[in-house]
């Protein structure tokens, strides 16, 4: 059957750790069943890439595995890149869902700034489809994902029946925990990356920096938070929006500049 004329629901699946990790493989297998899975993600790890796109260099994409409902394409270019190309040139009907992970470590508060797999998020939110972001809070090349499957087919099943808000999309973070106590919806974190670098000097005397730091906690008390909930061992789903204006701050601003 040609997957994209089915009748079952059309779910693409990107990320940022690269098509060939541990997370996109364990997010596919918690969706199987509940359509047909197209999956677009690099071809190597572009993590931190945010909502960056590839403008002066061409890019490629091929398929890499087929089988019974699922087809598998690899592209040179980010996550960005790669959520367009899947809507401008591979599918054939706009997708019912975009699933973005299982990233490898937290992408709650600020993170998702700076995260590619929120970034893909994000994109396709912006085109209209309902978009859900997944990361696992363990830096592990081989982590355990067996926990945050059970959230992925649980939000993944939920959003394919009931949708989502246009220009809302989701970012869910799962403990890593054998002992995950449920979901709490909850707000992004006040929370800051306090950075540092490493400086160093390379075999020919020349500096260089690694880039190092730690998130910080401007309101660690606060239970409807992100932070909370993960510190808690419970998911966190927090709720995103596209549109970034300050909109109770446009009559405050006229005031001054009007």
């Amino acid at each position: 059957m040609d997957i994209q004329h089915s009748n079952k629901p059309l779910i693409l699946v990107t990320n940022d750790d690269g098509v060939h990790a541990k997370g996109i493989a364990s997010l596919i297998e918690a969706l199987r069943g509940l359509g047909q899975i197209i999956v677009m993600a690099p071809d190597s790890a572009r993590s931190g890439q945010s909502s960056a796109i590839t403008p002066n260099t061409p890019l490629r994409f091929h398929k890499i595995k087929e089988e019974n409902d699922l087809e598998v394409y690899q592209c040179n270019g980010t996550p960005v890149d790669c959520v367009k190309l899947a809507f401008n040139q591979l599918l054939e009907r706009k997708p019912d869902l975009l699933v973005s992970g299982i990233n490898h470590g937290s992408n709650s508060a600020v993170s998702i700034h700076y995260s590619g797999t929120m970034g893909a998020v994000i994109e396709g939110c912006i085109a209209g489809v309902p978009s859900v972001g997944f990361s696992l809070c363990s830096f592990l090349s081989n982590a355990d994902f067996s926990v945050s499957q059970i959230y992925v087919r649980r939000i993944a099943t939920d959003i394919l029946a009931n949708g989502i808000s246009p220009g809302i999309c989701l970012n869910v973070n799962v403990p890593y925990t054998p002992d995950v106590k449920g979901i709490r919806v909850s707000r992004q974190t006040d929370a800051v990356w306090q950075e540092e670098f490493m400086k160093r000097t390379d075999p020919h005397g020349r500096e260089y920096y690694w880039l190092t730091g730690s998130m910080y906690n401007r309101e660690p008390d606060a239970k409807d938070t992100c932070e909370w909930a993960l510190a808690n061992d419970y998911v966190s789903v927090v709720p995103c929006k596209v549109d970034l204006t300050a909109h109770h701050y446009i009559d405050h601003l006229k005031n001054r500049l009007e």
